[in-house]
Protein backbone atom coordinates (compact mmCIF):
# COMPACT_ATOMS: atom_id res chain seq x y z
CA UNK A 1 0.00 0.00 0.00
CA UNK A 2 1.81 3.12 -0.82
CA UNK A 3 1.39 6.05 1.36
CA UNK A 4 0.50 9.32 0.43
CA UNK A 5 -0.07 12.66 2.17
CA UNK A 6 -3.28 15.04 1.85
CA UNK A 7 -2.98 18.23 0.71
CA UNK A 8 -5.15 19.69 3.45
CA UNK A 9 -2.34 18.29 6.03
CA UNK A 10 -0.07 21.55 7.07
CA UNK A 11 3.26 20.71 7.15
CA UNK A 12 4.94 18.57 4.81
CA UNK A 13 6.31 15.48 5.89
CA UNK A 14 9.92 15.66 5.18
CA UNK A 15 11.58 11.80 5.88
CA UNK A 16 10.80 11.24 2.36
CA UNK A 17 11.91 14.56 0.85
CA UNK A 18 14.69 14.66 2.70
CA UNK A 19 15.84 11.05 1.57
CA UNK A 20 14.96 11.93 -2.13
CA UNK A 21 16.79 15.29 -2.26
CA UNK A 22 20.03 13.55 -0.67
CA UNK A 23 20.43 10.98 -3.45
CA UNK A 24 19.67 13.50 -6.02
CA UNK A 25 22.28 15.99 -4.25
CA UNK A 26 24.94 13.45 -4.61
CA UNK A 27 24.66 12.20 -7.69
CA UNK A 28 24.65 15.75 -9.31
CA UNK A 29 27.49 16.95 -7.03
CA UNK A 30 29.33 13.75 -8.76
CA UNK A 31 28.79 15.12 -12.44
CA UNK A 32 31.34 17.93 -11.88
CA UNK A 33 33.26 17.63 -8.32
CA UNK A 34 36.10 15.61 -10.22
CA UNK A 35 36.78 18.77 -12.13
CA UNK A 36 38.43 20.24 -9.56
CA UNK A 37 40.32 17.35 -8.08
CA UNK A 38 40.83 16.29 -11.40
CA UNK A 39 44.71 17.72 -11.80
CA UNK A 40 45.63 15.81 -8.79
CA UNK A 41 44.03 12.84 -9.34
CA UNK A 42 46.12 12.54 -12.53
CA UNK A 43 48.88 13.35 -11.21
CA UNK A 44 48.80 10.87 -8.18
CA UNK A 45 47.64 7.95 -10.57
CA UNK A 46 49.86 8.82 -13.03
CA UNK A 47 47.31 9.84 -15.61
CA UNK A 48 47.08 10.59 -19.25
CA UNK A 49 45.05 13.81 -20.24
CA UNK A 50 42.86 11.42 -22.02
CA UNK A 51 42.58 9.15 -19.07
CA UNK A 52 41.69 12.51 -16.67
CA UNK A 53 38.54 12.65 -20.01
CA UNK A 54 37.46 9.42 -19.15
CA UNK A 55 36.96 10.26 -15.09
CA UNK A 56 34.31 12.60 -16.41
CA UNK A 57 32.91 10.82 -19.41
CA UNK A 58 32.80 7.57 -17.93
CA UNK A 59 30.39 8.49 -14.80
CA UNK A 60 27.94 10.91 -17.60
CA UNK A 61 27.95 8.28 -20.19
CA UNK A 62 26.59 5.62 -17.91
CA UNK A 63 24.48 7.85 -16.24
CA UNK A 64 22.79 8.69 -19.50
CA UNK A 65 22.95 5.53 -20.89
CA UNK A 66 20.90 3.77 -18.55
CA UNK A 67 19.01 6.70 -17.02
CA UNK A 68 15.34 5.77 -19.16
CA UNK A 69 16.23 1.97 -18.64
CA UNK A 70 15.99 2.47 -15.20
CA UNK A 71 13.06 4.70 -14.41
CA UNK A 72 11.33 1.75 -16.71
CA UNK A 73 12.24 -0.94 -14.72
CA UNK A 74 11.68 1.07 -11.18
CA UNK A 75 8.30 1.64 -12.38
CA UNK A 76 7.41 -2.05 -12.40
CA UNK A 77 10.10 -3.74 -10.12
CA UNK A 78 9.27 -1.21 -7.39
CA UNK A 79 10.99 2.31 -7.01
CA UNK A 80 11.54 2.29 -3.03
CA UNK A 81 13.46 -1.58 -3.86
CA UNK A 82 15.98 0.30 -6.74
CA UNK A 83 16.40 3.66 -5.18
CA UNK A 84 17.43 1.59 -2.07
CA UNK A 85 19.59 -0.75 -3.99
CA UNK A 86 21.00 1.92 -6.52
CA UNK A 87 22.05 3.60 -2.73
CA UNK A 88 24.05 1.09 -1.76
CA UNK A 89 25.61 0.63 -4.87
CA UNK A 90 26.51 4.15 -5.04
CA UNK A 91 28.14 3.60 -1.82
CA UNK A 92 29.88 0.82 -2.63
CA UNK A 93 31.19 2.40 -5.88
CA UNK A 94 32.27 5.86 -3.93
CA UNK A 95 34.35 3.72 -1.81
CA UNK A 96 35.99 1.87 -4.63
CA UNK A 97 36.76 5.42 -6.38
CA UNK A 98 38.21 6.72 -3.07
CA UNK A 99 40.30 3.31 -2.26
CA UNK A 100 41.65 3.24 -6.04
CA UNK A 101 45.66 1.92 -5.85
CA UNK A 102 45.13 3.12 -10.20
CA UNK A 103 43.49 5.07 -12.56
CA UNK A 104 42.29 2.10 -14.39
CA UNK A 105 40.15 0.63 -11.03
CA UNK A 106 38.94 4.46 -10.45
CA UNK A 107 37.67 4.25 -13.68
CA UNK A 108 35.48 1.18 -13.57
CA UNK A 109 34.39 2.71 -10.37
CA UNK A 110 33.35 5.77 -11.58
CA UNK A 111 31.09 3.90 -14.29
CA UNK A 112 29.69 1.63 -11.42
CA UNK A 113 29.33 5.00 -9.67
CA UNK A 114 27.15 6.53 -12.86
CA UNK A 115 25.05 2.90 -13.13
CA UNK A 116 23.81 3.78 -9.94
CA UNK A 117 23.63 7.56 -10.49
CA UNK A 118 20.75 6.29 -13.21
CA UNK A 119 18.38 4.63 -11.23
CA UNK A 120 18.97 6.83 -8.30
CA UNK A 121 17.93 9.95 -11.07
CA UNK A 122 15.33 8.05 -12.26
CA UNK A 123 13.75 7.10 -9.06
CA UNK A 124 14.25 10.38 -6.77
CA UNK A 125 11.79 12.50 -8.77
CA UNK A 126 8.74 9.60 -9.23
CA UNK A 127 9.16 8.53 -5.15
CA UNK A 128 8.37 12.25 -4.60
CA UNK A 129 5.20 12.24 -7.32
CA UNK A 130 3.92 9.12 -5.53
CA UNK A 131 4.21 10.37 -2.27
CA UNK A 132 2.77 13.35 -1.94
CA UNK A 133 -0.26 14.93 -3.39
CA UNK A 134 -1.51 18.98 -3.63
CA UNK A 135 -0.22 21.60 -2.53
CA UNK A 136 2.77 19.63 -0.75
CA UNK A 137 3.37 17.55 -3.89
CA UNK A 138 4.19 21.30 -5.15
CA UNK A 139 6.22 22.17 -2.32
CA UNK A 140 8.02 19.12 -2.64
CA UNK A 141 8.93 19.19 -5.91
CA UNK A 142 10.21 23.15 -5.26
CA UNK A 143 12.20 21.87 -2.50
CA UNK A 144 13.67 19.07 -5.20
CA UNK A 145 14.24 21.87 -7.89
CA UNK A 146 16.21 23.89 -4.99
CA UNK A 147 18.40 20.37 -3.79
CA UNK A 148 19.15 20.02 -7.60
CA UNK A 149 20.61 24.01 -8.09
CA UNK A 150 22.53 23.85 -4.85
CA UNK A 151 24.44 20.65 -6.36
CA UNK A 152 25.59 22.51 -9.29
CA UNK A 153 26.94 25.60 -7.00
CA UNK A 154 28.43 23.89 -4.40
CA UNK A 155 30.23 21.35 -6.61
CA UNK A 156 33.34 23.46 -7.23
CA UNK A 157 33.83 24.95 -3.66
CA UNK A 158 32.89 21.58 -1.75
CA UNK A 159 35.58 19.58 -4.45
CA UNK A 160 38.11 22.47 -3.91
CA UNK A 161 37.74 22.27 -0.02
CA UNK A 162 37.98 18.75 0.49
CA UNK A 163 40.80 18.05 -1.99
CA UNK A 164 42.84 20.68 -0.66
CA UNK A 165 42.46 20.00 2.66
CA UNK A 166 42.18 16.15 2.99
CA UNK A 167 42.64 14.64 -0.42
CA UNK A 168 41.09 14.42 -3.59
CA UNK A 169 39.89 10.36 -2.15
CA UNK A 170 37.13 12.50 0.27
CA UNK A 171 35.42 13.90 -2.65
CA UNK A 172 34.36 9.77 -3.20
CA UNK A 173 34.33 8.95 0.37
CA UNK A 174 32.02 12.00 1.78
CA UNK A 175 29.04 10.28 0.12
CA UNK A 176 29.03 7.00 2.21
CA UNK A 177 27.60 8.62 4.91
CA UNK A 178 25.42 10.35 2.80
CA UNK A 179 24.30 7.27 1.36
CA UNK A 180 23.83 5.94 4.91
CA UNK A 181 21.40 8.33 6.05
CA UNK A 182 19.19 8.50 2.81
CA UNK A 183 19.17 4.92 3.15
CA UNK A 184 17.69 4.58 6.26
CA UNK A 185 15.28 7.85 5.77
CA UNK A 186 13.86 5.83 3.05
CA UNK A 187 13.35 3.01 5.27
CA UNK A 188 11.90 5.12 7.59
CA UNK A 189 9.80 7.02 5.69
CA UNK A 190 9.01 5.93 2.27
CA UNK A 191 6.49 3.18 1.17
CA UNK A 192 6.80 1.37 -1.99
CA UNK A 193 5.25 2.21 -5.40
CA UNK A 194 5.07 0.82 -8.47
CA UNK A 195 3.02 1.19 -11.92
CA UNK A 196 0.98 -2.40 -12.40
CA UNK A 197 2.26 -5.54 -14.51
CA UNK A 198 5.32 -7.08 -15.01
CA UNK A 199 8.93 -5.51 -15.81
CA UNK A 200 9.44 -5.26 -19.29
CA UNK A 201 12.79 -3.97 -20.23
CA UNK A 202 13.96 -3.05 -23.71
CA UNK A 203 16.82 -5.06 -23.87
CA UNK A 204 17.91 -4.18 -27.13
CA UNK A 205 17.32 -1.04 -26.65
CA UNK A 206 19.56 -0.73 -23.80
CA UNK A 207 22.45 -2.10 -25.15
CA UNK A 208 22.51 -0.74 -28.47
CA UNK A 209 21.78 3.28 -27.41
CA UNK A 210 24.80 2.22 -24.62
CA UNK A 211 27.37 1.00 -27.33
CA UNK A 212 26.40 3.67 -29.65
CA UNK A 213 27.27 6.31 -26.36
CA UNK A 214 29.73 4.90 -25.58
CA UNK A 215 31.60 4.11 -28.66
CA UNK A 216 31.20 7.51 -30.09
CA UNK A 217 32.55 8.76 -27.15
CA UNK A 218 35.51 6.74 -27.26
CA UNK A 219 36.30 7.47 -30.96
CA UNK A 220 35.89 11.33 -29.81
CA UNK A 221 38.60 10.59 -27.47
CA UNK A 222 40.38 8.82 -29.40
CA UNK A 223 40.53 11.18 -32.25
CA UNK A 224 42.13 13.74 -29.71
CA UNK A 225 45.14 11.29 -29.01
CA UNK A 226 45.54 9.90 -32.26
CA UNK A 227 43.84 11.80 -35.16
CA UNK A 228 40.95 11.13 -37.10
CA UNK A 229 42.29 9.30 -39.77
CA UNK A 230 43.78 6.55 -37.20
CA UNK A 231 41.90 2.91 -36.65
CA UNK A 232 41.76 3.60 -32.80
CA UNK A 233 39.13 6.85 -33.83
CA UNK A 234 37.56 5.14 -37.42
CA UNK A 235 36.71 1.67 -35.75
CA UNK A 236 34.48 3.15 -32.54
CA UNK A 237 33.37 5.87 -34.84
CA UNK A 238 31.63 3.09 -37.10
CA UNK A 239 30.89 0.57 -34.51
CA UNK A 240 29.08 3.85 -33.00
CA UNK A 241 27.12 4.30 -36.31
CA UNK A 242 26.21 0.88 -36.92
CA UNK A 243 25.02 0.88 -32.58
CA UNK A 244 23.06 3.62 -33.32
CA UNK A 245 21.02 2.49 -36.33
CA UNK A 246 20.62 -1.01 -34.45
CA UNK A 247 19.15 1.06 -31.36
CA UNK A 248 16.61 2.88 -34.14
CA UNK A 249 15.20 -0.52 -35.78
CA UNK A 250 14.72 -1.72 -32.07
CA UNK A 251 13.07 1.60 -30.87
CA UNK A 252 10.88 1.20 -33.73
CA UNK A 253 10.10 -2.38 -34.32
CA UNK A 254 9.89 -3.25 -30.25
CA UNK A 255 6.66 -3.61 -28.28
CA UNK A 256 7.74 -1.73 -25.48
CA UNK A 257 10.68 0.71 -26.25
CA UNK A 258 12.65 2.78 -23.45
CA UNK A 259 12.21 5.74 -26.20
CA UNK A 260 9.14 5.86 -28.44
CA UNK A 261 10.58 7.83 -31.51
CA UNK A 262 7.37 9.53 -32.14
CA UNK A 263 8.12 11.69 -30.20
CA UNK A 264 10.23 13.45 -32.63
CA UNK A 265 7.76 13.85 -34.59
CA UNK A 266 6.69 16.68 -33.18
CA UNK A 267 8.75 19.69 -34.31
CA UNK A 268 8.68 21.63 -30.87
CA UNK A 269 9.54 18.51 -28.97
CA UNK A 270 12.80 17.33 -31.15
CA UNK A 271 14.31 21.42 -31.28
CA UNK A 272 14.22 20.90 -26.91
CA UNK A 273 15.79 18.35 -26.90
CA UNK A 274 18.48 19.98 -29.14
CA UNK A 275 18.65 22.56 -27.20
CA UNK A 276 19.10 20.17 -24.46
CA UNK A 277 21.80 18.31 -25.53
CA UNK A 278 23.93 21.53 -26.96
CA UNK A 279 23.06 23.12 -23.28
CA UNK A 280 25.54 20.61 -21.41
CA UNK A 281 29.27 21.65 -24.23
CA UNK A 282 28.33 24.94 -24.65
CA UNK A 283 27.63 25.57 -20.49
CA UNK A 284 29.38 23.08 -18.39
CA UNK A 285 31.84 20.83 -20.62
CA UNK A 286 34.57 23.56 -20.85
CA UNK A 287 34.83 24.03 -16.78
CA UNK A 288 36.88 20.81 -16.92
CA UNK A 289 39.76 22.27 -19.37
CA UNK A 290 39.33 25.69 -17.45
CA UNK A 291 39.69 24.41 -13.73
CA UNK A 292 43.04 22.67 -15.45
CA UNK A 293 44.15 26.24 -16.90
CA UNK A 294 43.74 27.75 -13.09
CA UNK A 295 45.24 25.18 -11.47
CA UNK A 296 47.95 24.27 -13.98
CA UNK A 297 49.20 27.26 -15.57
CA UNK A 298 47.69 30.31 -12.96
CA UNK A 299 48.99 28.17 -9.77
CA UNK A 300 45.54 27.86 -7.91
CA UNK A 301 45.28 25.93 -5.30
CA UNK A 302 41.87 23.89 -5.26
CA UNK A 303 39.69 25.93 -3.06
CA UNK A 304 40.53 28.79 -5.42
CA UNK A 305 39.96 27.00 -8.56
CA UNK A 306 36.31 26.21 -7.05
CA UNK A 307 35.73 30.07 -6.05
CA UNK A 308 36.71 31.10 -9.25
CA UNK A 309 33.99 28.74 -10.93
CA UNK A 310 31.48 29.43 -8.13
CA UNK A 311 30.02 33.29 -10.06
CA UNK A 312 28.08 30.91 -12.77
CA UNK A 313 26.34 28.92 -10.47
CA UNK A 314 26.06 31.58 -7.80
CA UNK A 315 24.33 33.51 -10.57
CA UNK A 316 22.47 30.69 -11.69
CA UNK A 317 20.67 29.54 -8.57
CA UNK A 318 19.80 33.23 -8.12
CA UNK A 319 18.05 33.60 -11.33
CA UNK A 320 16.15 30.34 -11.81
CA UNK A 321 14.57 31.06 -8.27
CA UNK A 322 13.77 34.43 -9.55
CA UNK A 323 12.78 33.73 -12.36
CA UNK A 324 9.76 31.41 -10.94
CA UNK A 325 8.72 34.31 -9.67
CA UNK A 326 9.38 37.72 -11.67
CA UNK A 327 8.61 35.73 -15.14
CA UNK A 328 6.10 33.23 -14.60
CA UNK A 329 4.54 33.59 -17.94
CA UNK A 330 7.59 33.12 -20.07
CA UNK A 331 6.83 30.42 -22.40
CA UNK A 332 9.60 27.06 -22.73
CA UNK A 333 10.71 28.80 -25.95
CA UNK A 334 11.78 31.61 -24.31
CA UNK A 335 13.51 30.61 -21.45
CA UNK A 336 15.18 28.15 -23.17
CA UNK A 337 16.41 29.45 -26.09
CA UNK A 338 16.67 32.64 -24.59
CA UNK A 339 18.78 31.04 -22.13
CA UNK A 340 21.28 29.48 -24.91
CA UNK A 341 22.02 32.52 -26.52
CA UNK A 342 23.26 33.52 -23.01
CA UNK A 343 24.97 31.19 -22.66
CA UNK A 344 26.79 31.41 -25.94
CA UNK A 345 27.59 34.93 -25.04
CA UNK A 346 28.71 34.28 -21.72
CA UNK A 347 31.27 31.55 -23.29
CA UNK A 348 32.57 34.44 -26.42
CA UNK A 349 33.44 36.77 -23.28
CA UNK A 350 35.03 33.81 -21.50
CA UNK A 351 37.41 33.13 -24.67
CA UNK A 352 39.07 36.35 -24.53
CA UNK A 353 41.97 35.59 -22.14
CA UNK A 354 45.29 36.75 -23.07
CA UNK A 355 48.88 36.18 -21.88
CA UNK A 356 48.44 37.99 -18.52
CA UNK A 357 44.62 37.05 -17.70
CA UNK A 358 43.95 36.43 -14.06
CA UNK A 359 41.07 34.53 -12.95
CA UNK A 360 38.99 37.65 -12.73
CA UNK A 361 38.78 37.70 -16.18
CA UNK A 362 36.50 34.84 -15.98
CA UNK A 363 33.91 36.37 -13.96
CA UNK A 364 31.86 38.53 -16.87
CA UNK A 365 31.18 35.22 -18.61
CA UNK A 366 30.45 33.09 -15.67
CA UNK A 367 27.82 35.98 -14.69
CA UNK A 368 26.31 35.72 -18.04
CA UNK A 369 26.38 31.97 -18.76
CA UNK A 370 24.87 31.52 -15.13
CA UNK A 371 22.31 33.59 -16.10
CA UNK A 372 21.17 31.62 -19.18
CA UNK A 373 21.61 28.31 -17.50
CA UNK A 374 19.49 29.45 -14.45
CA UNK A 375 16.79 30.76 -17.25
CA UNK A 376 17.00 27.31 -19.66
CA UNK A 377 17.74 24.62 -16.99
CA UNK A 378 14.85 24.46 -15.06
CA UNK A 379 12.37 25.14 -18.08
CA UNK A 380 13.71 22.32 -20.02
CA UNK A 381 11.68 19.02 -18.37
CA UNK A 382 8.77 20.95 -18.61
CA UNK A 383 9.35 22.56 -21.84
CA UNK A 384 9.98 18.72 -22.72
CA UNK A 385 6.49 17.47 -21.15
CA UNK A 386 4.43 20.59 -22.88
CA UNK A 387 5.67 19.32 -26.15
CA UNK A 388 4.59 15.41 -25.59
CA UNK A 389 1.28 13.66 -25.18
CA UNK A 390 0.32 13.47 -21.48
CA UNK A 391 0.61 9.72 -21.16
CA UNK A 392 4.49 10.42 -22.55
CA UNK A 393 5.03 12.74 -20.43
CA UNK A 394 7.51 10.29 -17.79
CA UNK A 395 9.13 9.15 -20.88
CA UNK A 396 9.75 12.73 -22.45
CA UNK A 397 11.14 14.30 -18.98
CA UNK A 398 13.65 10.91 -18.46
CA UNK A 399 14.64 12.00 -22.24
CA UNK A 400 15.56 15.37 -21.57
CA UNK A 401 17.42 13.79 -18.67
CA UNK A 402 19.36 11.19 -20.75
CA UNK A 403 20.23 14.13 -23.78
CA UNK A 404 21.51 16.34 -21.75
CA UNK A 405 23.75 14.20 -19.76
CA UNK A 406 25.33 12.91 -23.11
CA UNK A 407 25.80 15.93 -24.38
CA UNK A 408 28.09 16.63 -21.20
CA UNK A 409 29.97 13.59 -22.23
CA UNK A 410 30.05 14.34 -26.03
CA UNK A 411 31.23 17.76 -24.96
CA UNK A 412 34.56 17.12 -23.19
CA UNK A 413 35.65 14.18 -25.69
CA UNK A 414 34.92 17.36 -28.49
CA UNK A 415 36.18 20.13 -26.37
CA UNK A 416 39.17 17.98 -25.03
CA UNK A 417 40.31 17.90 -28.68
CA UNK A 418 40.53 21.17 -29.56
CA UNK A 419 42.28 21.80 -26.15
CA UNK A 420 44.92 18.93 -26.65
CA UNK A 421 45.36 20.40 -29.97
CA UNK A 422 46.72 23.47 -28.99
CA UNK A 423 50.04 22.85 -27.01
CA UNK A 424 50.20 20.18 -29.62
CA UNK A 425 50.77 23.02 -32.11
CA UNK A 426 52.87 25.39 -29.88
CA UNK A 427 49.55 27.45 -28.58
CA UNK A 428 49.90 28.79 -25.26
CA UNK A 429 47.55 27.20 -22.47
CA UNK A 430 45.16 30.17 -22.56
CA UNK A 431 44.89 29.88 -26.33
CA UNK A 432 44.12 26.96 -26.10
CA UNK A 433 41.23 27.56 -23.78
CA UNK A 434 40.01 30.52 -26.23
CA UNK A 435 39.15 28.32 -28.64
CA UNK A 436 37.05 25.92 -26.66
CA UNK A 437 35.16 28.69 -25.56
CA UNK A 438 34.41 29.57 -28.71
CA UNK A 439 33.16 26.42 -30.09
CA UNK A 440 31.32 26.58 -26.50
CA UNK A 441 29.73 30.35 -27.64
CA UNK A 442 29.17 29.20 -31.10
CA UNK A 443 27.00 25.98 -29.90
CA UNK A 444 24.99 27.62 -27.52
CA UNK A 445 24.17 30.39 -30.25
CA UNK A 446 23.23 28.15 -32.77
CA UNK A 447 21.31 25.98 -30.02
CA UNK A 448 19.47 29.11 -28.88
CA UNK A 449 18.49 30.01 -32.44
CA UNK A 450 17.27 26.45 -33.16
CA UNK A 451 14.98 26.44 -30.21
CA UNK A 452 13.92 29.43 -31.01
CA UNK A 453 13.14 28.91 -34.60
CA UNK A 454 11.86 25.09 -34.22
CA UNK A 455 9.58 25.55 -30.62
CA UNK A 456 6.19 27.14 -31.18
CA UNK A 457 5.63 29.45 -28.78
CA UNK A 458 2.90 27.63 -26.92
CA UNK A 459 2.37 24.58 -25.57
CA UNK A 460 0.24 22.02 -23.63
CA UNK A 461 0.75 23.16 -20.22
CA UNK A 462 2.33 20.66 -18.34
CA UNK A 463 3.17 20.04 -14.28
CA UNK A 464 6.37 17.77 -13.22
CA UNK A 465 5.65 14.10 -13.61
CA UNK A 466 8.37 11.24 -12.63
Amino acid sequence: MTRTYAPETGTVPWSPLVAACLGAFMLLVDVTIVMVALPGITTDLGMSFTGGQWLLDGYALALAALLLAAGSFADHTGRRKVYLAALAVFALASLACGLAPNGGLLLAARVLQGAAAAAMMATTLALISATYHGRQRGIAFGVWGGVNGAAAAVAPVLGGLLTEHLHWRAIFLVNLPLSLVAAWLTLRGVEESRLPGGARLDRAGMVTFTVAAGALTYGLIEAGQHGWAAGQTLVPLAVAAVALAAFLVAETRGANPMLDLRLFAGRSFSGIMAGAALLMPAAFACLAFTSIWLQQDLRLGPVMAGLALSPMAASSLVVSVASARLLPRLSPRGAVGGGLLLIGAGAFLQGLLGAHSAWTALVPGLVVTGVGVGLAVPALSSAAMAYAPPQRAGMAAGTVNTVRQLGYALGIAGLGILYQDGPEQGMAAYAALNDVYRASAVTGIVAGLLVLVAVTPRGRPAAPRA
